[in-house]
């Protein structure tokens, strides 16, 4: 007798090797958050606790070369996504389509959500204190789970109904856009940085 997975959820995990391009990233994004008015007066009407570019800035990698290097290097790493998702862009590469700066202060999160209208999406890690909150993914099929029971305690990865990754520094993770996931509070006493972005 055998039992067979059917219709697998992929996480694509890559590490950013380039200390110095996280580091300009990182400087880029503290820039940002003194900088950017707009950002930081959606931020407070929306009650993010910290900084995000998400609604005010659409055209970084225009606006600084750190993240044009890092825009190419998510092209390529979700281009390798889509083939091993076995994902049809009828011969093109994924297009990113938008990425944004997150600053999140200590106690702050981000509730569970997916990203309409987009094909691919993640984040990569830039500044993650001691304590930082997990990013935690959530098993698509939970609504139609009426009488399954729960997963015992041991359960491999793979068969939770929900998936906690700690982010660390040059960390990226990219998954389907209809994902639902959410992030965690930030235990520690520093901010945590990422970039969260998504591809048409």
């Amino acid at each position: 007798m055998t039992a067979t997975a059917l219709f697998p959820t992929l996480l694509w995990q890559a590490d950013l090797a380039d200390a110095a391009l996280l580091a300009d990233l990182a400087h880029s994004a503290r820039t940002l958050a003194d900088d950017d008015r707009a950002g930081r007066a959606w931020s407070k009407a929306h009650a993010y606790r910290g900084y995000t570019s998400y609604a005010s800035l659409n055209d970084l990698p225009r606006r600084d070369p750190a993240f044009a290097d890092l825009a190419r290097w998510l092209v390529a790493q979700a281009a390798q996504f889509a083939a091993a998702a076995h994902l049809d862009f009828a011969g093109k590469k994924p297009r990113l389509d938008s990425l944004w700066v997150n600053i999140l202060k200590p106690g702050g999160s981000h509730s569970g959500h997916i990203h309409p209208y987009s094909s691919l999406s993640g984040t990569l890690y830039l500044e993650v204190p001691d304590g930082a909150g997990a990013i935690r993914f959530e098993d698509p099929r939970l609504p139609m789970l009426m009488h399954s029971p729960p997963r015992l305690p041991d359960a491999p990865e793979a068969m939770r109904n929900f998936v906690h990754v700690q982010p660390r520094p040059g960390l990226l993770l990219l998954w389907e856009s209809w994902l639902r996931h959410e992030v965690m509070p930030n235990g520690a006493k520093a901010d945590r940085i990422s970039i969260s972005f998504n591809f048409a």
